[in-house]
């Protein structure tokens, strides 16, 4: 059954702590647009207060999430329990993308482990926090992160990487364009 929270509370907090996963979703406006859905995982979420959270993007083959909050702001983050008991949390709310070059960014960037390859961090502001049972997700074991992209990350460099993400990540696959694109 559904239960809706005005907040993340701290057994949330705990939960989403324990999970090696999440995933965000976040869809343009168009009826005709994509709807995204991404998986993330690494040391990459913060909780920062009840109402807000936060996680590291990592420079990737798309930026979909980002060109959708620059035109509506709307985000789900999802975390699944693969293990006992079942769970599914939802935090839906509005979203922002904070560059490197932001004050906002050199206040956030120490809550995370440094990992190669950071592009942006997307803060949400939480409006609804909502868990429902999770009993059709299966049990899985998880057995470490993949290093893949910290590893190609780390092997573009600096230079490397703002290379790839002005040649891949400065529009989404629907044309809208991302934040990196009008920093420009």
């Amino acid at each position: 059954m559904a239960k809706v929270f005005n907040r993340i509370t701290p057994e949330l907090e705990a939960f989403i702590a324990a999970q090696s996963l999440f995933f965000v979703a976040s869809a343009p406006l168009s009826p005709t647009g994509h709807i995204n859905i991404s998986p993330k995982g690494l040391d990459s979420f913060r909780v920062l207060s009840p109402h807000q959270v936060a996680y590291l993007d990592l420079t990737g083959s798309g930026n979909e999430t980002s060109a959708h909050l620059l035109e509506n702001g709307r985000i789900t983050v999802m975390f699944c329990a693969f293990q006992e008991p079942p769970c599914i949390l939802r935090l839906y709310g509005n979203g922002a993308v904070v560059l490197p070059e932001s004050k906002e960014w050199r206040s956030l960037l120490p809550l995370f482990s440094p990992l190669p390859g950071a592009r942006q961090i997307i803060t949400v502001d939480v409006e609804r926090v909502q868990t429902s049972c999770g009993m059709g997700v299966p049990i899985l074991q998880s057995e470490e992160q993949r290093r893949s992209l910290l590893d190609w990350a780390a092997g573009k460099g600096a230079a490397g990487l703002h290379t790839y993400q002005q040649a891949k990540n400065l529009t989404s696959i629907d044309g809208l364009p991302t934040p990196l694109a009008t920093e420009q």
